[in-house]
């Protein structure tokens, strides 16, 4: 992957994610499932963008959370997972994609009988995260995370 001077759109960091789901081939290898919770690696970084592998096993979850000011997209490569954002729940499943913007908060869920594998790209890469609970309908926030502590 190169560095480019414009940043990326929703839809190319969607396309980006979907593209290496598709590829199981470079990521089935690296997956663990853990009863602790999500697993996940990081399987690029540069100045543009990340990329990030997840593995969810049911009823694990990010609670609400956002990415500290990055714009991001997930592709469900295995399985499905319920993203929930302040107005809405959907469910994604393997091949669908999801893109977000740079204030966007939500969570995502494996909700189903059966793990899940979602490729995850941002940009920039992140450097914090928000995460929230929901107080009267309203997200409040309750911790930033910097990076290096995921």
């Amino acid at each position: 992957m190169t560095t480019s001077t414009i940043a990326p759109t929703g839809s190319t960091l969607a396309a980006a994610a979907a593209d290496l789901a598709e590829r199981s081939g470079e990521w089935l290898p690296r997956v663990r499932l853990s009863p602790e919770g999500r697993w996940y690696e990081r399987l690029h970084r540069d100045g543009d963008r990340e990329i990030w592998l997840i593995s969810w096993l049911p009823g694990q979850s990010t609670g609400l959370h956002d990415h500290g000011g990055s714009r991001g997209a997930f592709a469900v490569a295995l399985g499905a997972l319920e993203e929930a954002d302040l107005s809405a729940v959907r469910t994604v499943t393997a091949g669908g994609t999801r893109a977000f913007g740079a204030d966007y908060v939500h969570e995502v869920r494996n909700v189903s009988s059966a793990p899940a594998v979602s490729v995850h790209v941002y940009s920039p890469p992140l450097a914090f995260m928000n995460r929230y609970d929901l107080v009267d309908g309203r997200p409040v926030r309750r911790i930033t995370e910097e990076a290096g502590q995921w």
